[in-house]
Parts: structure tokens; sequence; C-alpha cells
């Protein structure tokens, strides 16, 4: 898995809960966060270079946990690689089949807001219902810096949702693997008939459906040996692995035990 930093652990937690024995190989490209303000073609050379070193350290599958990496590389990256390539895409369509209102709110990057493959997403799965978007710049610096709740934050996010609020949203996405670790925060400022979606389960069912169809991969696997088994988590990051390694528990405590290096 990669991130352009440790915002994928939204996804990977959600993975491990699903699939505690399976080991995992996470890599943070911290030197380059964030991907939102990037150019499409920066953020497809990074993809490639982040995916080529792990296939080349033996990985099965490959899942980008990041949408805006999503929707600029997972083509070409599909073209590159044979092995499965799982990517991220913001939730509209279990949004607009929630919806009561018939309007659902976006919160996302402005690179991801903005790329083709978002327009298509909407179009095929969202079309009956009104989208409302917000580019939400400097959430990922905010997660990255490990600010979960301060006062500016929330300040922050009450600027953003008030505009998805006020054009009459109850079904807010979370389009981007950093802001599921601001759920706690959002649920402090947004009414309580509000409902929050990401994609972190949905990607977990996806990856647990996609190893069924391998059961060689399985079967390489030691089973659980316990109801909780020690995370097998290798976690690279371009950026400074000693933030990193303090910054990550935060996040998800289980990565207290993984084992950290540069890249």
């Amino acid at each position: 898995m990669f991130d352009s930093g440790l915002g994928g652990l939204s996804v990977l937690r959600e993975i491990h809960a699903r699939l505690p024995h399976i080991p995992l190989h996470y890599i943070a490209d911290s030197a380059w966060c964030p991907y939102g303000g990037r150019e499409p073609e920066e953020i497809r050379r990074r993809a490639h270079a982040l995916a080529t070193h792990l296939v080349a350290r033996h990985a099965h599958m490959l899942v980008v946990a990041c949408n805006t990496a999503t929707m600029a590389a997972i083509d070409s990256l599909r073209t590159e690689f044979t092995l499965p390539i799982i990517g991220m895409e913001p939730a509209v369509k279990p949004a607009a089949a929630h919806t009561r209102s018939g309007v659902i709110g976006v919160l996302a990057t402005g690179a991801a807001l903005a790329g083709e493959k978002f327009h298509q997403l909407v179009t095929r799965h969202a079309a009956s219902v009104k989208v409302v978007t917000r580019p939400c710049p400097g959430l990922v610096e905010r997660v990255e810096s490990g600010d979960l709740g301060s006062p500016d934050l929330l300040a922050d996010l009450e600027s953003h949702t008030r505009h998805l609020l006020c054009a009459g949203a109850d079904v807010i996405v979370l389009g981007c693997t950093h802001y599921p670790f601001l759920r706690p925060a959002l649920s402090r400022i947004l009414p309580a008939d509000i409902t929050i979606i990401d994609t972190g389960s949905a990607v977990a069912r996806q990856v647990e459906n996609r190893l069924s169809e391998a059961p060689a991969l399985i079967a390489t696997q030691a089973p659980p040996a316990a109801d909780s088994p020690p995370i097998d988590l290798h976690i690279e990051t371009t950026g400074d692995p000693p933030h990193i390694q303090t910054l990550a528990p935060k996040l998800w405590p289980a990565t207290a035990a993984a084992k950290f290096s540069g890249l």
C-alpha cells in the first residue's frame, strides 16, 4: 500500500481488521505530501516509483490508498503491472443511495475533485442526486502534523462543511484517506442527523474478495494464533522516519508494533 502520507492507514486498519494474519507493507510518500496540489503527471511518476519498489519486494497485491493518486495513476499502473491493483474512489454511490434530501456533499483534495474520473463517477452513480463538492486545502497537512482537534482545525472543518450543509447535504463523503482521522472532530461540529461515509471498509472487503480468488497466497500465511495476532507491518517513508514513528500510533495505535524505516 502507499499514500502521499499516513492517511492510507485509515484503509490499512480496515484491511487488518478483516485479514489480521496478512503481512502488510506501507509506504508514506511524506517528502511529496500532499499530492492534492501537484500535477497529474507528477503524481503518476510518484505512483509508479512506489509501485515498482513494492513489487520488487514481492508484493502480491497493491492498494493505492489515496484518492488523488488513484484518479491520476490507476489506469497506467494496471497497464504496467500484472498483479491485482485496488484503488480508492469517493463513496459517491453509497452516499447517493443513502441520502434523504437528494443532496450529497464531498470533501476531497482539489486534484481529486478536478479529475475526469471523479466526474465519471458522479455521472455513473449519482446522476439522480445533487452532488456538492468542497476542496479542502490544508486538511491533509493538519493530519500529517498530528492536529486532529485544535480550535483552528475545528474552524476549518466548520467552514468546509457549512458550504455543504447550506446546499442541503445530509450525507458527507470523506474523499481523502486522511479525512477519516477527522471523524471525531467532524462529529463535534455536525448535526447528529448527518451521515459521514468513507471507503475504507469497502476497500478492505475488496481486498478480502481478491485474496479469496488466490488461495495459494492465503495458504502461505500462518493462520491467526489468537483472537488478536500481532500485526506484521512494515512502514517506510520518504520523509522523516522518527516523525512518522511518533505520529502513526496517534492515528492508529496498532502501528506502535510496526517496523519503521526510511526509503
